[in-house]
């Protein structure tokens, strides 16, 4: 989030971190219910292995431009994606903004097993997330602000500097504490707030929580596996003035704005995983991702016929091999044009050989213009805000 180095108008009001119990028959206890059997649930996906990683590398993407979106980035999800597929430096802010979010949640899912949450974990997300900036850096990468801050469009006055490090062992504390999993829910909503409230960073708050609260839905139990994608930030991204609004709310500190605050948020977690959960079920992508994917590239002249009918059969039986190009699509074909074709469609990265067996092939559509579909087709399935 932006801040201002000035002197402040208004003093600051010290409230405490604690767990906010709901009372039994509120909706925020029936939403939490409701969550902890998604948490709980073994998601058993059918969508194969190398196209559900594929899909979740784009969902990463989706996080990143989302949570950067938040801060008044205004670059689009294709914009984004047309430079990456140039493979040509853009060292603008608005672009390295967005790949530091993605290189961020890489390091989250790789070391978030290791490595407990704290402040040495928080200071590398930190200057993972302002690295090579200039509007949108840091002056001091990964280290607490030494100085008073006003947040832009706010009254609220953030701590004083010589308190940061205090709260901030006492947010670890509070996430490392070994309550009921019951709480775990509460947990990341409150962590959430308190951490803007601290405000612990000159720039780059916002960016930082975000991520936090991915790592904590992992730590927590959402896990990440072979079914599961999170896209957490797409809980705030869809209306960021919502975001706000419910932040500011549970600034005053009492129980009914941090609870407001917890419905707010975890609603929101709902809706998003009851969406990316489907992503698991092969016939739902198959369905409403990939086919009308091929279809949106043939309409727009990305493929010809005969790649798009090859797609498809890569499609239908999720690996295809060079005989069975020949059996469904080109009967009268010697075998030499359709490894022809072939080698045309792994040079274009439209076909890639399978972990398991590098004589058959399954569709990508990750680092090529495919990827132009694949998003229409998340968008038209309501996984893009409205203004991509």
């Amino acid at each position: 989030m932006t801040t201002d180095k000035k002197e402040k108008s208004l003093p600051f009001k010290l409230t405490e971190l604690r767990l906010v119990a709901p009372a039994f028959e509120s909706k925020l206890t029936d939403l939490i219910i409701n969550l902890e059997y998604l948490r709980k649930l073994v998601v058993v996906g059918t969508t194969p292995r190398q196209t559900f990683f594929q899909i979740k590398s784009i969902f990463h993407i989706l996080e990143s431009i989302g949570s950067a979106r938040i801060e008044g980035n205004r670059t689009t999800v294709i914009e984004y994606f047309d430079k990456k597929l140039e493979k040509k430096p853009d060292n603008t802010d608005s672009f390295k903004e967005i790949e530091n979010m993605e290189i961020a949640l890489r390091f989250i899912d790789d070391n978030i097993g290791k490595h407990p949450i704290d402040r040495a974990f928080v200071s590398e997300l930190h200057k993972t997330v302002v690295n090579g900036l200039t509007e949108e850096g840091s002056k001091s990468p990964g280290n607490y602000r030494n100085f008073p801050v006003t947040i832009r469009n706010s009254t609220f006055v953030p701590p004083p500097f010589v308190t940061i490090t205090s709260h901030m062992e006492e947010l670890f504390r509070f996430i490392a504490n070994d309550n009921e999993p019951k709480y775990d829910l509460l947990k990341i909503a409150l962590a959430h707030h308190r951490f803007v409230w601290i405000h612990p960073f000159d720039n780059g708050n916002g960016r930082t929580v975000r991520l936090l609260t991915y790592a904590l839905m992992v730590k927590l139990g959402f896990k990440i596996n072979l079914a599961r994608i999170l896209n957490p930030t797409a809980i705030f991204c869809f209306n960021r003035e919502a975001y706000y609004a419910a932040l500011s709310r549970a600034d005053q500190g009492d129980d009914e704005g941090l609870l407001k605050w917890t419905f707010y948020m975890l609603s929101g977690l709902k809706r998003e995983l009851e969406k990316t959960d489907k992503l698991a079920d092969y016939n739902y992508v198959k369905e409403k991702i990939l086919i009308p994917a091929i279809n949106f590239s043939l309409e727009k002249n990305i493929i010809n016929k005969s790649e798009a009918n090859i797609l498809f059969l890569a499609i239908q039986k999720q690996e295809i091999a060079n005989v069975d190009i020949k059996k469904h699509i080109f009967p009268e074909n010697q075998v030499s044009d359709i490894s022809r074709i072939i080698r045309s469609l792994l040079n274009k990265k439209y076909l890639m050989a399978t972990e398991k067996n590098k004589r058959k092939y399954c569709i990508n559509f990750k680092d090529n213009n495919l990827v132009r579909g694949i998003i229409s087709s998340l968008s038209k399935e309501g996984f893009l805000p409205d203004n991509e």
